[in-house]
């Protein structure tokens, strides 16, 4: 979009110094003379409205001015409560879920309960068209995924068919519920390209990722336990859901010191048999023909399927009887580690969870405050947060470079143009002026103020300036032209200025109208974008044909 307008820009300047010129000489009549056509007419009757609000605003210059900077104040205490997000969530039109059963299932159990849940969605909500389900990796695993886990896209119909709910959001909540019948089972509801993005961009699949960073495994897996009812008491955290760190079951095998000293055993041997009964171990070599293969022994396949077997498993004694395995070992079933996680070489587990009804930054401002009155942290372990957090950050460091980066180069444009810091700055005043209806357009449509708008507010900084210039200019105009009342310049350049300035601040807000009550793919982007512009430029122009001539006139008597 950035370069589409900039090329556009150059191209009207191009043809504006080109084009335009020929055609008028080749169509425009030669005759001087004007008659009133309708656009003198609806201007005309928008001087005689601005006319007296110009005269009435003079008269009470310093209460004008204060007003402007008292709305300036408050919309940058509006603009503090907003609330921000990296990017408007977009309407995929499908919706994308985990469906996580306890780690160390097996893989025909995840089957047997994906199948249940995808019947049971089919079943409550007449929306679904179809769900297809992924478990495991594909052959090319460009999305490992864990056995327990499985990866369920369910398709919709078009939202004129739904009848159990009106929006996605709620659809989620209601399908959410449904699966919760379902014994032992989680699900995390996202749409699938969020799903995918997030992924990319941070390695968690949910919105946000809360990180906790620590040495100890089993200290993790218990602060994130403490983490959870903190983080799910804040409005709008859906889908929380810590790492699965432990859980495993593994058969552990602890021996007896004292026994195997009785028996005269050692821990190797012990090792070897163990080892030897469940891997298996080389006993020889097979030839056939040129080929060989090593001859490997170990317990047929029923043998190895219970922790009886491996109690029982006989081991030879230096005198050369027997005894089972479980009189000089404590053999059980316990909870291991399913996977030990790194980020930067320090080891981390993660509470992800999804925002729905509220922006990201309010929600991890409250469960930043939440943590650190009612969390203690051991020494050397601390939280960071990812996921579309991370990213608004990471934007906004950007956008804190690229505005001040915009709004110097536009002051030093407006230095070359008028050759004076004083008219300049006079000029640059349109900005903070553009800026209230800008943020209050954002406040009056329920929008948080996103990377969209941040754009937004960069494109209408260079309109309101424009209207300044036009302003300004004609001012210095009638300045050279030898009129030294300061009154006078200014009801003459307001009258005559007064065209281009609403034309000006008129076609840019028809042009993003569009966008602003777009309803189609990608309309969520947009409509930030265009409802900064828009709403900047109603005030911008008000302020721009009020208090824009009541600061020339002080700069001017003052000078």
């Amino acid at each position: 979009m950035a370069q589409t307008v900039s090329f556009a820009i150059l191209g009207a300047c191009i043809l504006s110094l080109t084009y335009v010129p020929m055609m008028s000489a080749l169509f425009l009549s030669k005759k001087t003379g004007h008659t009133q056509n309708i656009s003198d007419r609806i201007i005309a009757s928008c001087y005689r409205i601005y006319r007296p609000i110009l005269e009435g605003a003079f008269k009470m210059k310093g209460l004008v001015v204060g007003i402007a900077v008292a709305f300036f104040l408050v919309s940058m205490l509006v603009f503090g409560r907003l609330g921000g997000e990296f990017i408007p969530t977009l309407e995929e039109g499908d919706i994308a879920t985990h469906i996580i059963i306890p780690p160390g299932s097996s893989l025909g159990q995840e089957i047997e309960t994906t199948t249940k849940a995808e019947k049971m969605l089919k079943a409550k909500f007449p929306e679904v068209k179809e769900v297809v389900s992924k478990i495991g990796s594909a052959e090319v695993p460009t999305d490992p995924m864990p056995m327990e886990v499985a990866d369920a896209m369910v398709i919709l119909k078009d939202k004129s068919e739904w009848t159990s709910a009106k929006t996605k959001e709620e659809l989620m909540s209601k399908m959410e519920h449904a699966l919760d019948d379902i014994p032992g089972v989680t699900t995390e509801f996202t749409q699938p390209i969020q799903m995918r993005f997030n992924e990319l961009m941070t390695g968690v699949r949910s919105d946000v990722a809360v990180k906790i960073f620590g040495e100890d495994i089993e200290l993790l897996a218990g602060l994130a336990e403490q983490v959870m009812p903190l983080i799910q008491s804040v409005e709008g955290v859906e889908d929380a859901r810590p790492e699965a760190v432990s859980g495993l079951p593994q058969i552990t095998v602890r021996y007896n010191k004292d026994k195997l000293a009785l028996y005269g055993l050692n821990v190797g041997d012990l090792n070897q048999v163990v080892r030897t009964g469940f891997a298996g171990e080389k006993a020889g070599v097979v030839y056939e023909g040129e080929k060989r293969f090593d001859l490997v022994v170990r317990l047929q396949n029923d043998s190895r399927q219970d922790i009886e077997n491996l109690k029982n498993l006989y081991v030879s004694l230096p005198s050369g009887s027997q005894i089972p395995l479980e009189q000089v070992a404590d053999i059980a079933f316990e909870p291991g580690p399913i996977q030990v996680s790194r980020e930067d070489g320090k080891r981390r587990i993660v509470i992800g969870f999804n925002v729905r009804g509220r922006d990201v930054k309010s929600v991890v401002n409250e469960i930043q405050a939440n943590l650190d009155a009612k969390l203690k942290m051991p020494p050397g372990y601390y939280t960071t947060y990812g996921g579309q957090f991370q990213n608004l950050v990471e934007a906004n460091k950007r956008l804190s470079v690229a505005v001040p980066v915009a709004l110097a180069l536009i002051l030093i444009l407006l230095f070359f143009t008028f050759g004076s810091i004083k008219q300049s700055l006079l000029i640059f005043t349109a900005i903070p002026l553009s800026a209230i209806g800008g943020v209050f357009a954002l406040w009056l449509r329920g929008m948080p103020f996103s990377i969209s708008a941040g754009v937004g507010f960069i494109a209408l900084f260079g309109v309101a300036v424009l209207n300044g210039i036009v302003l300004i200019g004609y001012f210095n105009q009638l300045k050279t032209e030898g009129m030294t009342d300061v009154l006078q310049r200014i009801r003459e350049g307001t009258k005559v200025r007064l065209r281009p300035v609403i034309m000006t601040a008129a076609v840019a807000s028809l042009g993003f109208l569009p966008m602003a009550i777009s309803t189609g793919a990608g309309a969520e982007v947009q409509k930030p974008l265009a409802t900064v512009v828009i709403g900047g430029l109603i005030t911008a122009t008000l302020l721009t044909l009020i208090v824009l001539p009541i600061l020339y006139y002080f700069f001017e008597e003052k000078g």
